[in-house]
C-alpha cells in the first residue's frame, strides 16, 4: 500500500524559505512520479511541481525559478524548497505519488505566508 506523508510547514514572511518533505512508502521509489500541489482558501487545487524518475522535474510559471523539488533516493523522500515566498503562496501543500497506476495523497501541510 502507498503512502506519502508531508512535513514541513509553518509560518513564514514574505520573501522567506520553507522546505516541504514528502517521505513515500510502499511502493519502489526509483520508480515513483511525485508531485507537489496546494490548495488556497475558496479556490481549486492547483498544480506547483513534478519530480519523475529519471530525473526530470516541471513547475508552472507561477513558481518557477523560486520552488525546486528534489528526491533523496536514500530517504525515499521528496522535497520542495520554497524560496522568495509570496502570500498568495499560502494554502495546505499536498505531496502525491502517481507512478504505482493510482494517485496516493498525503494529508497536507499548512504554508502561511504573512508578515
Amino acid at each position: 500500500q502507498v503512502q506519502v506523508v508531508e512535513s514541513g510547514g509553518g509560518l513564514v514572511q514574505p520573501g522567506g524559505s520553507l522546505r516541504l518533505s514528502c517521505v513515500v512508502s510502499g511502493f519502489p521509489f526509483s520508480e515513483a512520479i511525485i508531485t507537489w500541489n496546494r490548495q488556497a482558501p475558496g479556490k481549486a487545487r492547483e498544480w506547483v511541481a513534478t519530480s519523475w524518475p529519471g530525473g526530470a522535474t516541471m513547475y508552472p510559471s507561477s513558481v518557477k525559478g523560486r520552488f525546486t523539488i528534489s528526491r533523496d533516493n536514500a530517504n525515499t523522500t521528496v522535497y520542495l524548497q520554497m524560496n522568495s515566498l509570496k502570500p498568495e503562496d499560502t494554502g495546505v501543500y499536498y505531496c502525491a505519488e502517481a507512478g504505482s497506476g493510482s494517485t496516493t495523497w498525503g494529508q497536507g501541510t499548512q504554508v502561511t505566508v504573512s508578515s
